[in-house]
Order: structure tokens, then C-alpha cells, then sequence
């Protein structure tokens, strides 16, 4: 069964959702509630991992084309937890890492917000595969690093700038499914000198030896140092050349099986700001769902934005340039709306507050107050649910142990503007063990920031348009 997606926008706007029709006007409703399919979720947990075909079509195998050529690349998606490296088949175990993960993730973005080429580049795509599952709690693209192209597998991070990779010669490496990239086999390999302008945008840069030396530190221990470099990045057959990266040869952390990151934030030095009017800056991604052979995409270019989502106004933060904003004026249970002052969910003058949409972190956080009554809210609707103790960050659970299905009330964010976003029941009630102990996905927030968190993502088409300074959900689903 498609899970649940409804989009509700108020007048003047109206979008159809791929499974639900909204009516228009002020009157408009929506289901109060949905079913959570309790026993197939479970199932799901007990997917294994498995190698992937030996005869993969990989974009090294194929001469690169024209991409003045294409309008847009997708390619074959693949499950993160097909990858069999460092992976967990005990769903309690990997939950558990996940969220200590997760833990370490929301406290960085604290931290760090607390303190204060010449060619044209066509649309273009590239596999999402699940993290989830495996050592690092993200999401991943397959791309090719170098000329010729060496397969690589790369975080996606909405919330980070610099793009990396772990380079020869390794003085302190972490584990990675393929063969770590050597720049000196790389014809477009070119180091970047110290005096460069593109050496002057990086927030830590270093020199040594004229060359330009880069530092990346995460926050939860994990970190990239090396040199800067411009280099050739390949999706499917296209290439984009002259694209700053970071070569790190000391390299620790979380990144466990991928070979390093893809910054997709909204500063100078990501990917996406790179690009810049060769695209657009609008890129749209769909977040395989957890566990399932459901597939995802990562697409760059104006062709990817999508027609008859809903969109929502993209907030900047001058404190904060990496990160996507969102304005967010309330959360509904039950097609009700909790009663909530919008002025929670606000970014202040001083860039404090607000809500962040980010691919990172797994559990949405919400601060204090607003977790609350939003909580409250679910647990008074389900009275009729056996609850189950608290699981880590989690103090709404039930035991649904027996149950095939359960109707639950439905959750939604009320984002500025209108438009009204329903998730699917299993973006917001998770199983944490294999026997049917399902929590309920939300966390409060140590400080005034929201997060809007990659679990609430899952399955949902969402697309970030830079230029115009919008962030759209829908209408597909994926």
C-alpha cells in the first residue's frame, strides 16, 4: 500500500497529492486519522543486507558525454543496508546507534549556531541510498571522483558546506566501502594555493607549502583535514569540472562506509553554491524510506523542480548561510491544531530560532514548550494505544506487539503561508526493537531551534529552489 501524503493549501493555492484530493477553501478538511500497518513495519526491520551485482552499471564503465546535451540524469537507487560493511542485523542495536548519533548531530548544529567553472552544467542526478542501516545515520549519493572516474559513495548533508573525500596518502583514515581516491591517478587533480580567492571562502583555512589547507570538525568528534583542490566530479556520464573539494588525509568520525561528504547547504563553498547559475541553485531529493526496497533520488538542475507542489517561503539566516530555513506556524494531531504561539517556530533579528530543514539529522526536535502540547495532544488521542516505557530520546512508545494494523491520529506541520503537510504514519511512529515496541518520532529541543529531521523527510519529494528562495514538499511521493 502507498503510504499516506496529504497537501492542504488554503486559498488561492491548491495542490493534489499523489494519493489524497484536498478540497479548496477555508472549510477544507482532511482525515483525522490513518492506519499504521504495524506487522509489515516490523517486518521491515528484518531486511538483511546483501552485495551489490559484481556487473553494476557503474559510470566509470562508459565513455562521459556532451551534457549541454541532457536535461536530467537519474540513476538506479540502491538500499544503504545492501552494503554489508559494519552492518548490524539486530534492528534494537542499530536504533540505538542512530539516535546516539543523532544526539551528537543536533548537539553540533547547537554549537555551531550558538556561535555565532565556466562550463554550463545540464540537470543532472544521482542515487540516494539509505544510511540509515549502516555506520553513519545518512543518506547517499554515488559519484565519481577524478579522471578517470573512481566510484565513490558520499554523505548528503542540507546542513554543510565543504565537499570532501578521503585521499592518499592516508595518514589517519576511517573505513570505506571502496578503495580510497588517490589524487596523484587523476589527470584533473589540481591543488588550489593559498593565495586563490576560492582558499579565502573557507571558514578554517590553512597553508602549508603554498598550498591551501582545509579543517572540517563536526562536533561530535568526527572531523576532515587536507588540502583543497579543484577536481572533476562525474554523475551517471555527466561531468562537472573545476569543483572544489577537500582531499583529507586525516579523517576521523562517523562517516563509517562512505568515502566522505557532499555539501548541499546554502553557502559559497557547497556544492550546490558552486554550481550556482548553472543550475539554479535548485536541487530536489526523495529520502528512501527506512527498510524497504523503496528507492530515492538526488536531482540537480531547474528541470527537477517539480509542478503542483506546495511551496513554502525559504528563510535566510545571515548567522547561518548553510542552513535552509523554513517557516513554520504550527503543528496539527488529529486534523486539529494544536494550540500553539506561532512565535515558537520564529528565526529571530538575531538568528536565533527558527526551523531548519536538514537532511542529518534523523528525529525532528522541537523546543520545549511546543514538544509539549504537540505530545499531549497525540497521547489524548491515543488512549485506546497500549503504552510501552520510554526508549531513549523517546517518551511517547506504545507496545503494539500482536497487532497487524492500528488507526492512529494523523500529524501535520502548518508551514506559513498555508500550505498544511500530512505525514505518513510511519514517518512519525518508528519501531526502536523487533518485537513491536513502535515510539513516537519527536524530541524536545534543548534550545529555541526547531529541526525538521530525516525520518519526518522519508518518502516525501522535497525541493529546495535557491534562486527563488522557495522550499516545495510534493506532489509526488517516492
Amino acid at each position: 500500500m502507498l503510504p499516506f501524503l496529504l497537501l492542504l493549501l488554503l486559498p488561492p493555492l491548491l495542490t493534489r497529492a499523489a494519493v489524497d484530493t484536498v478540497a479548496s477553501g477555508l472549510a477544507a478538511s482532511y482525515p483525522a486519522t490513518q492506519l499504521l500497518h504495524v506487522k509489515d513495519t516490523i517486518k521491515e526491520t528484518e531486511i538483511k543486507p546483501s552485495r551489490l551485482p559484481q556487473d553494476l552499471e557503474l559510470h566509470e564503465n562508459y565513455p562521459p558525454i556532451d551534457n549541454s546535451t541532457q536535461k536530467q540524469w537519474k540513476l538506479e537507487l540502491f538500499h544503504r543496508d545492501k552494503l554489508p560493511l559494519n552492518f548490524d542485523p539486530d534492528h534494537r542495536c542499530r536504533f540505538k546507534e542512530r539516535i546516539g548519533r543523532d544526539v551528537e548531530r543536533v548537539s553540533s548544529l547547537l554549537r555551531r549556531l550558538s556561535n555565532g567553472s565556466d562550463e554550463q552544467v545540464t540537470d543532472f542526478g544521482s542515487d540516494v541510498i539509505s544510511g540509515t542501516e549502516q555506520g553513519s545515520g545518512e543518506y547517499f549519493v554515488r559519484i565519481g571522483v577524478g579522471s578517470p572516474p573512481r566510484s565513490q559513495y558520499v554523505v548528503i548533508d542540507s546542513g554543510s558546506d565543504i565537499v570532501w573525500v578521503q585521499c592518499q596518502p592516508c595518514s589517519e583514515c576511517y573505513q570505506q566501502s571502496d578503495p580510497v581516491f588517490d589524487p596523484a591517478s587523476s589527470a584533473s587533480y589540481a591543488g588550489i594555493s593559498c593565495d586563490s580567492s576560492v582558499c579565502g571562502r573557507l571558514d578554517n583555512a590553512g597553508c602549508n607549502d603554498g598550498r591551501c589547507r582545509y579543517e572540517v570538525s563536526y562536533g561530535d568528534g568526527s572531523y576532515t583535514r587536507g588540502n583543497l583542490a579543484l577536481e572533476t566530479l562525474t554523475f551517471g556520464r555527466v561531468l562537472i569540472r573545476n569543483i572544489a573539494i577537500g582531499c583529507g588525509h586525516m579523517n576521523r568520525g562517523m562517516f563509517v562506509g562512505a568515502a566522505g561528504l557532499l555539501g548541499l547547504g546554502g553557502g559559497a563553498m557547497s556544492f550546490v553554491g558552486q554550481l550556482g547559475g548553472q543550475t539554479g541553485g535548485a536541487f530536489s531529493y526523495c529520502l528512501v524510506s527506512r527498510g524497504t526496497e523503496s528507492t530515492g533520488t538526488l536531482e540537480f538542475g531547474r528541470s527537477a523542480m517539480p509542478v503542483g507542489g506546495a511551496w513554502v517561503p525559504l528563510i535566510r539566516n545571515p548567522r547561518a548561510p548553510s542552513f535552509y530555513y523554513v517557516g513554520l506556524s504550527g503543528l496539527g494531531v488529529g486534523g486539529i491544531r494544536v494550540p500553539i504561539p506561532e512565535q515558537i517556530f520564529e528565526l529571530t533579528d538575531l538568528g536565533y530560532g527558527g526551523v531548519v530543514m536538514d537532511t542529518g539529522t534523523a528525529v525532528t526536535r522541537l523546543p520545549v514548550p511546543a514538544y509539549e502540547a504537540f505530545r499531549d495532544t497525540f497521547i489524548g488521542q491515543t488512549a485506546n494505544l497500549p503504552r510501552s516505557r520510554e526508549v531513549s530520546i523517546f517518551d511517547t512508545c506504545y507496545d503494539l506487539n500482536g497487532f497487524v494494523s492500528v488507526r492512529v491520529p494523523t500529524v501535520s506541520f502548518y508551514f506559513s503561508g498555508g500550505p498544511i503537510l500530512t505525514l505518513p504514519a510511519r514517518n512519525f511512529l518508528i519501531p526502536v526493537d523487533g518485537e513491536g515496541t513502535f515510539c513516537f518520532a519527536f524530541a524536545a529541543s534543548p534550545s529555541g531551534l526547531s529541526i525538521i529531521g530525516n525520518i519526518q523527510q522519508e518518502g516525501i519529494q522535497i525541493s529546495v529552489d535557491g534562486a527563488n528562495g522557495f522550499v516545495g514538499f510534493g506532489p509526488s511521493i517516492c
